[in-house]
Protein backbone atom coordinates (compact mmCIF):
# COMPACT_ATOMS: atom_id res chain seq x y z
CA UNK A 1 0.00 0.00 0.00
CA UNK A 2 1.36 3.37 -1.41
CA UNK A 3 1.94 6.36 1.69
CA UNK A 4 -0.28 8.44 1.00
CA UNK A 5 1.85 11.17 1.49
CA UNK A 6 3.61 9.73 -1.32
CA UNK A 7 3.26 11.31 -4.97
CA UNK A 8 3.10 7.74 -7.33
CA UNK A 9 2.55 4.24 -6.66
CA UNK A 10 5.68 3.15 -8.61
CA UNK A 11 4.49 0.33 -10.57
CA UNK A 12 5.59 1.44 -13.94
CA UNK A 13 7.86 -0.34 -16.09
CA UNK A 14 9.63 2.08 -18.90
CA UNK A 15 11.55 0.66 -21.82
CA UNK A 16 13.32 4.06 -23.46
CA UNK A 17 14.68 3.30 -27.19
CA UNK A 18 17.01 5.17 -29.42
CA UNK A 19 15.25 5.21 -32.80
CA UNK A 20 17.75 5.23 -35.89
CA UNK A 21 20.48 2.48 -36.01
CA UNK A 22 18.09 0.65 -33.05
CA UNK A 23 14.65 0.70 -34.28
CA UNK A 24 15.38 1.15 -38.60
CA UNK A 25 19.00 0.01 -40.01
CA UNK A 26 19.70 3.05 -41.20
CA UNK A 27 19.09 6.84 -40.50
CA UNK A 28 15.22 7.70 -41.16
CA UNK A 29 16.03 10.83 -43.47
CA UNK A 30 16.79 8.53 -46.15
CA UNK A 31 13.32 8.98 -47.70
CA UNK A 32 13.07 12.48 -47.51
CA UNK A 33 16.70 12.82 -49.53
CA UNK A 34 15.13 10.04 -51.93
CA UNK A 35 12.00 12.56 -52.12
CA UNK A 36 14.30 15.46 -53.31
CA UNK A 37 16.26 13.65 -55.38
CA UNK A 38 19.38 14.49 -52.76
CA UNK A 39 22.77 12.23 -52.45
CA UNK A 40 22.24 11.20 -49.21
CA UNK A 41 25.76 10.17 -48.45
CA UNK A 42 26.69 14.00 -50.02
CA UNK A 43 24.75 15.73 -47.44
CA UNK A 44 26.09 13.70 -44.29
CA UNK A 45 29.73 14.21 -45.69
CA UNK A 46 28.69 17.98 -45.53
CA UNK A 47 26.89 17.91 -42.16
CA UNK A 48 30.04 16.10 -40.75
CA UNK A 49 32.11 19.07 -42.19
CA UNK A 50 30.08 22.08 -40.27
CA UNK A 51 31.58 21.47 -37.36
CA UNK A 52 35.26 22.24 -38.30
CA UNK A 53 34.51 24.87 -40.88
CA UNK A 54 32.21 27.12 -38.32
CA UNK A 55 34.76 26.42 -35.53
CA UNK A 56 37.78 28.25 -37.82
CA UNK A 57 34.99 30.97 -38.13
CA UNK A 58 35.17 31.29 -34.36
CA UNK A 59 31.78 29.34 -33.96
CA UNK A 60 31.15 26.40 -31.86
CA UNK A 61 28.32 23.88 -33.20
CA UNK A 62 26.72 20.73 -31.85
CA UNK A 63 28.39 18.02 -34.30
CA UNK A 64 24.72 16.10 -33.36
CA UNK A 65 22.67 18.73 -34.44
CA UNK A 66 24.18 20.82 -36.87
CA UNK A 67 22.58 18.47 -39.86
CA UNK A 68 19.10 20.74 -38.42
CA UNK A 69 20.96 23.92 -40.04
CA UNK A 70 21.89 22.36 -43.25
CA UNK A 71 18.20 21.03 -43.44
CA UNK A 72 16.92 24.50 -43.09
CA UNK A 73 19.89 25.86 -45.75
CA UNK A 74 18.52 23.33 -48.01
CA UNK A 75 14.93 24.98 -47.77
CA UNK A 76 15.64 28.08 -47.64
CA UNK A 77 18.21 27.83 -50.68
CA UNK A 78 15.43 25.59 -52.85
CA UNK A 79 16.86 22.04 -53.11
CA UNK A 80 13.60 21.22 -50.27
CA UNK A 81 11.44 24.37 -50.49
CA UNK A 82 8.38 24.23 -49.50
CA UNK A 83 9.13 20.76 -47.40
CA UNK A 84 6.71 20.85 -44.22
CA UNK A 85 5.75 19.09 -41.43
CA UNK A 86 3.15 17.15 -42.61
CA UNK A 87 5.43 16.07 -45.46
CA UNK A 88 7.93 14.60 -43.16
CA UNK A 89 4.96 12.51 -40.65
CA UNK A 90 4.21 11.58 -44.73
CA UNK A 91 7.72 10.38 -44.92
CA UNK A 92 8.10 8.68 -42.32
CA UNK A 93 5.63 5.83 -42.91
CA UNK A 94 8.83 4.65 -45.46
CA UNK A 95 10.97 4.31 -43.02
CA UNK A 96 12.15 0.16 -42.63
CA UNK A 97 12.34 -1.07 -39.42
CA UNK A 98 13.80 -3.92 -37.86
CA UNK A 99 12.26 -7.96 -38.06
CA UNK A 100 9.49 -8.16 -35.40
CA UNK A 101 9.00 -4.61 -35.38
CA UNK A 102 6.22 -2.87 -34.70
CA UNK A 103 5.01 -6.03 -33.04
CA UNK A 104 7.12 -6.36 -30.38
CA UNK A 105 6.29 -3.55 -28.30
CA UNK A 106 2.69 -4.82 -27.79
CA UNK A 107 4.24 -8.22 -26.82
CA UNK A 108 6.69 -6.36 -24.28
CA UNK A 109 3.76 -4.60 -22.53
CA UNK A 110 1.68 -8.23 -22.34
CA UNK A 111 4.35 -9.22 -20.55
CA UNK A 112 3.55 -7.11 -17.55
CA UNK A 113 0.27 -8.12 -17.34
CA UNK A 114 1.11 -11.36 -17.57
CA UNK A 115 0.78 -12.72 -14.19
CA UNK A 116 -1.72 -12.28 -11.41
CA UNK A 117 0.47 -10.60 -8.90
CA UNK A 118 1.49 -8.07 -11.61
CA UNK A 119 -2.49 -7.71 -12.28
CA UNK A 120 -2.96 -7.27 -8.34
CA UNK A 121 -0.37 -4.57 -8.06
CA UNK A 122 -1.83 -2.45 -11.17
CA UNK A 123 1.77 -3.34 -12.93
CA UNK A 124 1.84 -1.67 -16.60
CA UNK A 125 5.04 -1.16 -19.10
CA UNK A 126 5.16 1.96 -21.25
CA UNK A 127 7.54 2.62 -24.57
CA UNK A 128 9.44 5.48 -25.02
CA UNK A 129 11.48 7.01 -27.71
CA UNK A 130 14.39 10.06 -27.81
CA UNK A 131 15.86 10.23 -30.63
CA UNK A 132 17.93 13.04 -32.13
CA UNK A 133 15.86 12.53 -35.53
CA UNK A 134 13.03 14.15 -36.48
CA UNK A 135 10.26 13.91 -34.02
CA UNK A 136 7.71 14.35 -37.19
CA UNK A 137 9.38 11.24 -39.40
CA UNK A 138 8.60 9.23 -36.05
CA UNK A 139 5.29 10.19 -35.39
CA UNK A 140 4.24 9.04 -39.24
CA UNK A 141 6.00 5.61 -38.31
CA UNK A 142 4.00 2.61 -38.14
CA UNK A 143 6.03 1.90 -34.23
CA UNK A 144 4.20 5.72 -32.97
CA UNK A 145 1.12 4.12 -32.63
CA UNK A 146 2.73 1.48 -29.99
CA UNK A 147 4.60 4.73 -27.97
CA UNK A 148 3.48 6.65 -25.02
CA UNK A 149 5.51 9.56 -26.08
CA UNK A 150 7.93 10.72 -28.78
CA UNK A 151 11.13 13.38 -27.35
CA UNK A 152 13.26 14.43 -31.24
CA UNK A 153 14.14 17.25 -32.69
CA UNK A 154 11.27 19.58 -33.98
CA UNK A 155 10.43 22.40 -36.83
CA UNK A 156 8.24 25.66 -36.86
CA UNK A 157 6.61 26.53 -39.55
CA UNK A 158 5.73 30.15 -39.78
CA UNK A 159 7.28 31.69 -36.99
CA UNK A 160 5.56 34.56 -35.13
CA UNK A 161 6.96 38.07 -36.50
CA UNK A 162 8.25 40.93 -33.56
CA UNK A 163 5.83 42.35 -31.77
CA UNK A 164 3.18 39.54 -32.26
CA UNK A 165 1.80 39.91 -29.27
CA UNK A 166 0.52 43.35 -30.26
CA UNK A 167 -0.97 42.25 -33.45
CA UNK A 168 -5.04 41.45 -33.61
CA UNK A 169 -4.52 39.69 -37.26
CA UNK A 170 -1.75 37.79 -38.68
CA UNK A 171 -0.85 37.83 -42.65
CA UNK A 172 -1.69 34.82 -44.50
CA UNK A 173 1.20 33.38 -45.40
CA UNK A 174 0.75 30.61 -48.11
CA UNK A 175 4.65 29.42 -48.46
CA UNK A 176 4.36 27.60 -45.97
CA UNK A 177 7.61 25.64 -44.71
CA UNK A 178 9.80 24.97 -42.21
CA UNK A 179 11.94 27.51 -40.92
CA UNK A 180 13.30 27.43 -37.27
CA UNK A 181 14.71 24.45 -35.22
CA UNK A 182 11.46 24.42 -32.18
CA UNK A 183 13.45 21.51 -30.29
CA UNK A 184 17.16 19.99 -30.29
CA UNK A 185 17.78 16.92 -28.79
CA UNK A 186 21.45 15.74 -28.54
CA UNK A 187 23.14 12.71 -26.79
CA UNK A 188 23.24 14.87 -23.66
CA UNK A 189 20.28 16.23 -23.61
CA UNK A 190 19.19 12.76 -24.19
CA UNK A 191 19.43 12.45 -20.33
CA UNK A 192 16.99 15.47 -19.31
CA UNK A 193 14.59 13.56 -21.05
CA UNK A 194 15.03 10.59 -19.00
CA UNK A 195 14.61 12.55 -15.91
CA UNK A 196 11.56 14.37 -17.57
CA UNK A 197 9.97 10.42 -17.90
CA UNK A 198 11.29 9.69 -14.37
CA UNK A 199 9.92 12.56 -12.66
CA UNK A 200 6.39 12.72 -14.45
CA UNK A 201 7.35 15.54 -16.43
CA UNK A 202 5.76 14.46 -19.55
CA UNK A 203 2.34 13.55 -17.76
CA UNK A 204 2.24 16.66 -15.58
CA UNK A 205 3.63 19.98 -16.56
CA UNK A 206 3.00 21.68 -13.22
CA UNK A 207 6.80 19.80 -12.36
CA UNK A 208 9.28 20.97 -13.46
CA UNK A 209 12.64 18.56 -14.55
CA UNK A 210 14.81 20.62 -12.58
CA UNK A 211 13.04 20.85 -9.51
CA UNK A 212 13.72 18.87 -6.46
CA UNK A 213 12.06 15.69 -5.80
CA UNK A 214 12.42 12.75 -3.74
CA UNK A 215 13.32 9.34 -4.99
CA UNK A 216 10.12 7.87 -3.57
CA UNK A 217 7.94 10.78 -5.25
CA UNK A 218 9.11 9.97 -8.74
CA UNK A 219 6.69 8.33 -11.12
CA UNK A 220 9.40 5.87 -12.57
CA UNK A 221 11.63 4.96 -10.79
CA UNK A 222 15.50 4.42 -12.78
CA UNK A 223 15.40 0.77 -11.38
CA UNK A 224 12.33 0.18 -13.27
CA UNK A 225 13.76 1.37 -16.93
CA UNK A 226 15.28 -0.35 -19.49
CA UNK A 227 17.42 1.53 -22.27
CA UNK A 228 18.03 -0.16 -25.53
CA UNK A 229 20.30 1.70 -28.11
CA UNK A 230 22.97 1.08 -31.29
CA UNK A 231 26.17 2.95 -29.77
CA UNK A 232 28.57 4.87 -28.03
CA UNK A 233 26.96 7.86 -28.66
CA UNK A 234 24.60 6.52 -26.39
CA UNK A 235 26.93 6.18 -23.35
CA UNK A 236 25.29 9.18 -21.64
CA UNK A 237 22.00 7.83 -21.00
CA UNK A 238 23.77 3.99 -20.63
CA UNK A 239 25.46 5.77 -17.63
CA UNK A 240 22.46 7.69 -15.75
CA UNK A 241 20.19 4.94 -16.26
CA UNK A 242 22.67 1.93 -15.50
CA UNK A 243 23.83 3.90 -12.44
CA UNK A 244 20.91 4.48 -10.92
CA UNK A 245 19.68 0.41 -11.15
CA UNK A 246 18.18 0.45 -14.67
CA UNK A 247 19.04 -2.17 -16.92
CA UNK A 248 20.72 -1.14 -20.26
CA UNK A 249 20.51 -2.94 -23.55
CA UNK A 250 23.29 -2.08 -27.09
CA UNK A 251 21.97 -3.52 -30.51
CA UNK A 252 24.05 -4.54 -33.78
CA UNK A 253 22.94 -4.63 -37.22
CA UNK A 254 23.89 -8.52 -38.22
CA UNK A 255 25.05 -7.39 -41.47
CA UNK A 256 27.02 -4.80 -39.85
CA UNK A 257 30.48 -6.84 -38.53
CA UNK A 258 31.77 -3.71 -36.93
CA UNK A 259 28.58 -2.81 -35.07
CA UNK A 260 28.96 -6.27 -32.72
CA UNK A 261 32.67 -5.35 -31.87
CA UNK A 262 31.75 -1.94 -31.30
CA UNK A 263 28.88 -3.43 -28.38
CA UNK A 264 31.17 -6.06 -27.21
CA UNK A 265 33.48 -3.12 -26.39
CA UNK A 266 30.42 -1.29 -24.45
CA UNK A 267 29.83 -4.27 -22.43
CA UNK A 268 33.54 -4.89 -21.51
CA UNK A 269 33.66 -1.37 -20.47
CA UNK A 270 30.95 -1.37 -18.08
CA UNK A 271 28.57 0.94 -19.83
CA UNK A 272 25.98 -1.88 -21.23
CA UNK A 273 24.56 -4.74 -19.73
CA UNK A 274 24.33 -7.05 -22.37
CA UNK A 275 24.18 -6.45 -26.33
CA UNK A 276 22.60 -8.45 -28.91
CA UNK A 277 21.19 -8.19 -32.80
CA UNK A 278 18.40 -5.26 -34.27
CA UNK A 279 16.01 -8.66 -33.99
CA UNK A 280 13.15 -8.23 -32.45
CA UNK A 281 10.84 -11.81 -33.66
CA UNK A 282 9.63 -13.78 -30.76
CA UNK A 283 12.89 -16.06 -30.15
CA UNK A 284 15.24 -13.88 -30.91
CA UNK A 285 18.07 -13.45 -28.57
CA UNK A 286 17.32 -9.67 -27.90
CA UNK A 287 13.51 -10.16 -27.62
CA UNK A 288 14.30 -13.28 -24.90
CA UNK A 289 16.30 -10.92 -22.93
CA UNK A 290 14.31 -8.22 -23.04
CA UNK A 291 11.43 -9.82 -21.91
CA UNK A 292 13.22 -11.50 -18.74
CA UNK A 293 14.37 -8.18 -17.21
CA UNK A 294 10.83 -6.93 -17.71
CA UNK A 295 9.62 -9.83 -15.83
CA UNK A 296 12.71 -9.56 -13.23
CA UNK A 297 11.82 -5.87 -12.58
CA UNK A 298 7.85 -6.78 -11.83
CA UNK A 299 8.83 -9.50 -9.83
CA UNK A 300 10.26 -6.77 -7.72
CA UNK A 301 8.25 -4.62 -7.85
CA UNK A 302 5.52 -7.33 -6.31
CA UNK A 303 8.17 -8.07 -3.74
CA UNK A 304 8.79 -4.30 -2.49
CA UNK A 305 4.96 -3.86 -2.89
CA UNK A 306 4.10 -6.71 -0.77
CA UNK A 307 6.66 -6.28 1.76
CA UNK A 308 5.61 -2.65 2.40
CA UNK A 309 2.13 -3.90 2.66
CA UNK A 310 3.28 -6.17 5.58
CA UNK A 311 5.07 -3.59 7.10
CA UNK A 312 2.11 -1.46 7.18
CA UNK A 313 -0.47 -3.71 8.21
CA UNK A 314 -0.75 -5.27 11.60
CA UNK A 315 -2.50 -8.49 12.10
CA UNK A 316 -6.15 -8.51 13.58
CA UNK A 317 -7.13 -9.80 16.16
CA UNK A 318 -8.91 -12.89 16.51
CA UNK A 319 -10.83 -15.83 18.75
CA UNK A 320 -8.66 -17.63 20.96
CA UNK A 321 -8.85 -21.38 21.23
CA UNK A 322 -7.69 -23.50 24.57
CA UNK A 323 -4.39 -24.40 22.88
CA UNK A 324 -4.03 -20.35 22.05
CA UNK A 325 -4.97 -19.41 25.64
CA UNK A 326 -1.88 -17.77 28.10
CA UNK A 327 -0.87 -19.83 30.83
CA UNK A 328 -1.95 -18.33 33.94
CA UNK A 329 0.48 -18.38 36.31
CA UNK A 330 -0.36 -19.58 40.16
CA UNK A 331 0.83 -16.99 42.54
CA UNK A 332 3.39 -17.79 45.45
CA UNK A 333 2.39 -17.69 48.84
CA UNK A 334 3.27 -14.73 50.42
CA UNK A 335 4.41 -15.76 53.67
CA UNK A 336 5.56 -12.67 55.26
CA UNK A 337 2.96 -9.44 54.62
CA UNK A 338 3.47 -8.57 58.29
CA UNK A 339 6.22 -7.90 60.70
CA UNK A 340 5.61 -9.92 64.15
Amino acid sequence: MPDKTHLNRRNIVAVIWDFDRTLTPGYMQAPLFKRYGIDEDFFWKEVNGLSDIYAERGTRVSKDTVYLNHLLSFVKNGPMKGLRNCHLRELGAEVPLFPGLPAFFSELKSVATSQPAYQKHDIHLEHYVISTGLAEMIRGNAIADEVDDIFACEFVEDPLPPNYSKQDEFPMDTDHEISQIGTIVDNTIKTRFIFEINKGTNKNTDIDVNAKMANEDRRVPLSNMIYVADGPSDVPVFSVVKRGGGKTFAVYNPSIPKEFEQNDGLQQDGRVDSYGPADYTPESQTSRWLKLQVERICDRIVKEREALLASRVGRAPRHLHREDEPAIEEPEPQTELFEE
